[in-house]
């Protein structure tokens, strides 16, 4: 063996070749490669912008919906003079969405406060988080998304999609009202 350092590195380079050409793609997740940023596979959902795919919990980055479920409270919203749980229906609308659809998320270097993968999900090359504040049903959370869904949420707004036929409070306003304990409910 003339050369032993190549004979390694060959190896090493077969391994991962090999790898990649697996066709099961859940074997390849649970190998997770350091290179690898993408999530693929049935969802559950959590929130109106939060899903588990193969058990790893991922936050729809640079948007925010109404909360199913925040520190015991509910989100509200008013449909004329009705209350409705706005967090609910966020919930209800990618559901319905996704039905058992198979996702594929881009999955960004850094996790958030809450330890969740931040990610952009699509579904058959359609972006979640850009459907989801298009019909009005989450907002372009502009402290982190730079104004990526500024344009889908002025159409929501201009046509009054979603939640813009209604009263409704930002999330992050929702939140923060509930962590001040301004909200009792």
């Amino acid at each position: 063996m003339k050369n032993p350092r190549a004979l390694l590195y060959s190896l090493i380079l077969f391994l991962i070749l090999l790898i990649l050409s697996v066709g099961d793609f859940s074997l390849r997740d649970e190998i997770k490669l350091p290179f690898e940023n993408t999530i693929k596979g049935k969802t559950k959902i959590t929130d109106g912008d939060t899903i588990k795919v193969n058990g790893k919990k991922i936050r729809l980055s640079g948007i925010d919906a109404p909360e199913s479920y925040y520190r015991g409270k509910r989100q509200t919203c008013y449909l004329n003079s009705e209350k409705i749980y706005c967090g609910d229906i966020a919930k209800k609308k990618l559901i319905e969405k996704i039905k058992n659809n198979s996702i594929s998320c881009k999955i960004e270097k850094e996790k958030d406060a809450f330890n969740r993968f931040l990610g952009e999900c699509f579904l058959k090359n359609e972006s979640l988080s850009k459907f989801m504040v298009r019909s009005g049903y989450a907002f372009d959370f502009k402290k982190y998304s730079k104004n990526k869904y500024a344009k889908d949420e002025k159409y929501a707004k201009d046509n009054k999609l979603g939640f813009w036929k209604t009263k409704f409070e930002y999330p992050w306003v929702w939140r923060d009202k509930v962590r001040s304990n301004i909200i009792k409910e």
